[in-house]
């Protein structure tokens, strides 16, 4: 009977720590309006990230390459924007994954963590494709909390709705001021 006990209480530990270590992520599934090789060049090459994500970047499309994404290229090093991630894995017009850092304003977890994004492309036909986003490695407690909140409205309702709008009206003007809440993914 002690044992029953024992075995009880320690599945009921494990099955509790079990649903607290459930790892979160963030999710985003959408259909676009182009071939599936214009999607996944448009994550893959600097003519693709200028299109939609960002003003600049230093891209290698190998194994642990760079995956340099500047928001701000004219600035100082250090503050562009995601300068140190790398890419983790690829496969053409199918899947990419890389690293992603935290924001200047989560500076804690900015300098010591990361999380991993993976991006997967499904042809539906020879003009559309489905494309699904997935930010996952997440931490536990407050800042990671932050960091979660922060980024579910920072992919889905800047970078993924500039890239809805980038196949639907064309490459993204950095010098004007576009308003892209058509678009958002996440709605407040």
């Amino acid at each position: 009977m002690k044992y029953l006990f024992y075995s009880f209480l320690l599945f009921t530990i494990w099955g509790n720590a079990m649903e607290v270590n459930k790892d979160r992520a963030i999710k985003f599934e959408m259909v676009l309006n182009a071939p599936v090789e214009d999607v996944y060049k448009a994550w893959t090459s600097p003519e693709g990230i200028q299109s939609f994500f960002a003003p600049g970047c230093d891209l290698e499309m190998k194994l642990y390459g760079n995956y340099h994404i500047y928001f701000d290229p004219s600035a100082k090093p250090g503050e562009k924007g995601a300068e140190d991630e790398i890419l983790i894995s690829f496969q053409k017009n199918k899947m990419l994954s890389f690293t992603w850092g935290f924001p200047p304003s989560l500076m804690e977890l900015r300098k010591n963590q990361k999380t991993i994004v993976t991006l997967r492309f499904e042809e539906i036909d020879d003009n559309t494709t489905k494309f699904y986003f997935t930010q996952s490695g997440w931490g536990e407690g407050e800042l990671w909390d932050k960091g979660f909140e922060y980024f579910k409205v920072a992919w889905g309702n800047v970078v993924l709705a500039r890239l809805q709008y980038r196949f639907e009206h064309g490459p993204v003007d950095w010098k004007s001021s576009t308003d892209y809440s058509n678009y958002n993914l996440v709605k407040k």
